[in-house]
């Protein structure tokens, strides 16, 4: 099926007498007849559900639908996109380990990587992404365990070259993660690229309300963690805690994902409540819509924004003059987010001004969903950051992001237009 299809046919598939909308399995447990059938449940022998802290029927039929539209083998819901990218890196990362990441991706992760996970003995190395082969290659060392970066990048607008940086990866041994949060599966499939590892903040255009926050692993099922068992032993070697199990071999393209959910899920806890989940596949039935409408909007405001004589500069793949519209037309030929990064003209005063000038645009911490919002980086997500760690996190102190809806074009430009000269 077409991805416009997988969104509204995919996930849950309904048996005679069943109801045709997802239900909302708002259980914590789940009954069985005997001890034997939990045990085997408990030892990863059959499949099924006993708590909803590891897996749920809602929260399947969701994580099956994304998994289907990423073309994954399997996919795993958490609590948050933090959660996601967290648990996708330490699913292969463990104290002592290091890897890779793009410098410029979303502050929250940023953070994530250079300083909590730091504490745990796991060490992040970040790299500017448009620098070349061989610097990269400098950066990998022999207890290097994946390579992660952004499809499009958050808040800055840099597409990342996926084919490239899993070429980088692979011939390292190791798996490419790419967060896929702001192309979504609709614009771009980071697998078809090479990349072996994705993760999603569903809060953002898969949601697409502004009403759960969610995020998702997707597994590719593509990359062979037994060619390098030396690298991986927490998914090669026998875990203790499933009487010497050894994920590999017993899951073997699910190997990953099954890790994930029966070792990590099971110690940590972050799920996706299912009533999440339920409005998640709300969210998801009408994405492809909603993303072309996206584009076609952010277009239209790049352009303006472009051709505006108060307007310093402006990061948009969609611009033909944009550094990055080459590897937008490669990896996002439909175009690829309602996200727009640009400065303005004057101080960081002005900037503040022009927002507060807005009317129907709402100054929210929120982006990428169906009402146009923005937001200054520098003034609230990445507050913390001085003005020296914001440019090496790829983010202009002046950088103001703005989140373009699907209302009409004419009003958000209308808005726009008035907000800029009151400034």
């Amino acid at each position: 099926m077409k991805p416009s299809t997988l969104c509204v046919q995919a996930g849950w598939q309904p048996k005679k007498g069943e109801p045709r909308v997802l239900p909302i399995y708002q259980s914590t447990t789940f009954k069985y007849d005997n001890s034997e059938q939990m045990a085997r449940l408990f030892d990863l022998k059959d499949s099924g559900y006993f708590y909803t802290r590891l897996q749920n029927p809602t929260n399947d039929a969701v994580a099956s639908k994304i998994a289907a539209l990423e073309g994954g083998v399997g996919a795993m819901l958490t609590s948050s996109g933090q959660a996601a990218s967290f648990y996708a890196v330490f699913n292969i990362c463990e104290a002592g380990d290091h890897f890779l990441s793009s410098k410029t991706i979303y502050g929250g992760t940023f953070n994530l990587f250079g300083v909590t996970m730091k504490k745990m003995g796991i060490e992040c190395t970040f790299f500017d992404p448009d620098s070349s082969d061989e610097e990269i290659q400098a950066l990998f060392r022999p207890n290097t365990k994946c390579v992660f970066g952004e499809t499009i990048s958050n808040p800055g607008g840099h597409v990342f070259d996926i084919e490239r940086f899993a070429r980088l990866a692979h011939a390292n041994g190791v798996p490419l993660l790419v967060d896929n949060t702001f192309a979504t599966p609709i614009n771009c499939r980071p697998f078809e690229w090479g990349a072996d590892i994705v993760t999603h903040s569903t809060t953002k255009y898969m949601d697409g309300h502004a009403c759960a926050v969610g995020g998702c692993i997707v597994d590719s099922g593509n990359f062979d963690w037994m060619s390098h068992a030396d690298k991986f032993p927490g998914l090669c070697a026998p875990d203790e805690s499933y009487h010497g199990l050894a994920y590999a071999e017993s899951f073997g393209k699910m190997a990953y994902i099954t890790k994930a959910t029966a070792q990590l899920m099971r110690d940590l806890g972050s799920i996706q409540s299912p009533e999440n989940a339920f409005l998640l596949n709300l969210g998801l039935e009408s994405l492809h819509l909603r993303m072309q409408r996206h584009c076609e909007n952010a277009q239209k405001v790049a352009e303006f924004l472009r051709d505006n004589e108060r307007v310093a500069w402006i990061n948009y793949a969609g611009l033909p003059e944009d550094k990055y519209y080459a590897l937008g037309q490669k990896y996002l030929p439909n175009g690829g987010c309602g996200v727009i990064a640009f400065g303005l003209k004057g101080s960081r005063e002005d900037a503040i001004r022009f927002m507060d000038s807005l009317k129907m645009i709402a100054i929210v911490t929120h982006v990428a969903d169906a009402r146009t919002c923005v937001l200054h980086p520098a003034s609230h997500t990445h507050r913390q950051l001085s003005d020296e760690q914001l440019r090496e996190a790829g983010v202009a102190p002046d950088l103001i992001r703005l989140s373009v809806g699907i209302e009409d074009i004419e009003d958000i430009l209308a808005d726009i237009r008035q907000a800029l000269d009151n400034m």
